[in-house]
């Protein structure tokens, strides 16, 4: 979804899915190195520290509800069991990026498409391909939340039946909303957009004054370009999820993306 790409990454290069991907009993979990795991407490022990204050309640609850191990790589299949207690969502074991078809596909079938792969030490800022700890902490505590995750499934969807340039309207719509997106509280702003919850660099510069805040408006944002490779000078505030998930509703009926019964 980057708009630029000035550091080449094969790993940022989409995969093919040729054959079912593996989901939920299905997941093998691979056997980790005693210093990936040490990577993954090093990442959750930093990360939980740095949200108190600063992350959604939403968020934080389902991060309580989602209970990783604080001292070792969450399994995948463990992970899907929660989710399908929680909301019925599943996990799928993905070797990589998805292509938008793919990804968005799994979406519309309550499927959250997961890598089991957690970058390297000297990615633990930043890594340019999407790791468990992004796809495992970052998304999967909103998903526990029935109302988010109804939404999730219709974003999904509604990419899905999307073409042209209304399907890249959306990958921005979801840029800044599910992987950017603030939310105003009676504490003042807070974090629920998952690309930021899993990056410690984000977390930091994404409150501050560096960045410019502006209201949550659908039109403006689905017309709002951005770049993966910085950090995001430019973010949008929703003022509730209810607002979220109605005027993405009102947005995907204009332009004919909703299945009618």
């Amino acid at each position: 979804m980057a708009e630029t790409e000035p550091h080449a990454d094969p790993r940022t290069t989409p995969v093919v899915l040729d054959e079912p991907v593996p989901e939920g009993d299905e997941i093998r979990t691979p056997v980790y190195t005693a210093e990936e795991h040490e990577t993954w407490k090093l990442l959750y022990a930093r990360q939980r520290l740095l949200l108190a204050g600063r992350a959604d309640d939403e968020y934080l609850a389902g991060l309580a509800r989602m209970d990783f191990p604080e001292d070792r790589i969450p399994s995948l299949r463990e992970c899907s069991a929660t989710l399908i207690r929680a909301t019925g969502w599943r996990v799928a074991r993905v070797p990589g990026l998805l292509r938008e078809d793919d990804f968005f596909a799994c979406l519309a079938r309550r499927v959250f498409p997961s890598t089991d792969f957690i970058r390297s030490r000297a990615e633990m800022d930043y890594t340019p391909a999407p790791d468990l700890f992004h796809d495992v902490f970052g998304h999967m505590p909103m998903i526990t939340h029935g109302a988010f995750a109804d939404f999730y499934q219709r974003l999904g969807a509604a990419a899905l039946m999307a073409r042209g340039a209304d399907r890249r309207r959306l990958e921005r719509f979801y840029w800044f909303t599910v992987e950017f997106g603030l939310i105003r509280t009676p504490r003042g702003l807070r974090i629920y957009g998952n690309g930021i919850l899993s990056s410690y660099a984000e977390v930091r510069h994404s409150l501050t004054d560096a960045v410019v805040k502006l209201p949550f408006d659908v039109d403006r944002i689905v017309e709002q370009d951005y770049d993966v490779w910085h950090l995001q000078p430019l973010l949008f505030v929703i003022d509730s999820f209810e607002q979220l998930a109605a005027e993405f509703d009102l947005w995907a009926g204009r332009r004919g993306l909703t299945r009618r019964p």
